[in-house]
């Protein structure tokens, strides 16, 4: 005689699956997103370095400032001469970035640049960054890694950046005008930076931070 299952035992049987499929199903999305949101940061990381190289060794410069990138006029010329531009924003916010950002801890930030001077642009690879260069050879570099899509969240997919004149790229701490901070910082200064800002975002508040609690894992990721 052979064995079967009966009806109600396939119903439960499928039952279970179900509902272990909706508790562990989000997550895994959940966690797919975030890995892709870095990867894509990691491949913007990678064009900005070697656009940044590139630049001093094209100048035959030992560092930024002695290749000229001293203005945000100049680091405009560079994004569109290194960078693959599909849509360049001028000082536009709206055309780029998206109205609204929030922190981790879901406080709004409201808009990231309010009628600041900073160059706006869309990538081919679909990121929009915000750039501005300083005298004294560091260059803001602001990054929504997939552009004006969601979540539009600090720390998941968007950074602020900092190019220092040596053409490095970490963390800032918003001093581009001032010679406080050298890259590489240390693993406890971008510590320190990420619970002083992006851990603890509030309204309207700094959004530095986050940058680089990424950045000491992105050697490790692989592809």
């Amino acid at each position: 005689m052979k064995q079967a299952f009966t009806l109600a035992e396939v119903l439960v049987t499928l039952g279970i699956i179900g509902v272990v499929s909706a508790m562990t199903v989000p997550t895994l999305m959940q966690n797919y997103q975030r890995k892709s949101y870095v990867t894509q940061l990691h491949k913007v990381y990678n064009e900005t370095q070697q656009a940044a190289l590139q630049y001093m060794t094209d100048r035959n410069a030992l560092d930024l400032k002695e290749a000229g990138l001293t203005s945000t006029d100049a680091v405009t010329n560079w994004v569109k001469t290194y960078f693959k531009v599909v849509n360049s924003c001028g000082t536009d916010s709206s055309p780029c970035f998206a109205n609204e950002y929030k922190f981790m801890n879901g406080i709004s930030r409201g808009a990231l640049f309010s009628n600041n001077t900073y160059q706006k642009f869309v990538l081919a690879n679909g990121a929009s960054i915000s750039v501005a260069g300083h005298s004294n050879g560091k260059v803001s570099f602001f990054v929504d890694v997939n552009g004006k899509a969601g979540p539009n969240i600090i720390g998941r997919d968007t950074f602020a950046m900092l190019i220092y004149k040596n053409g490095i790229i970490d963390e800032s701490d918003g001093s581009e005008g001032e010679d406080t901070l050298t890259a590489p910082l240390t693993k406890e200064k971008r510590d320190e930076l990420y619970e002083q800002y992006c851990a603890n975002g509030t309204a309207g508040s700094y959004w530095w931070g986050c940058f680089g609690k990424i950045l000491d894992y992105i050697p490790e990721i692989t592809y």
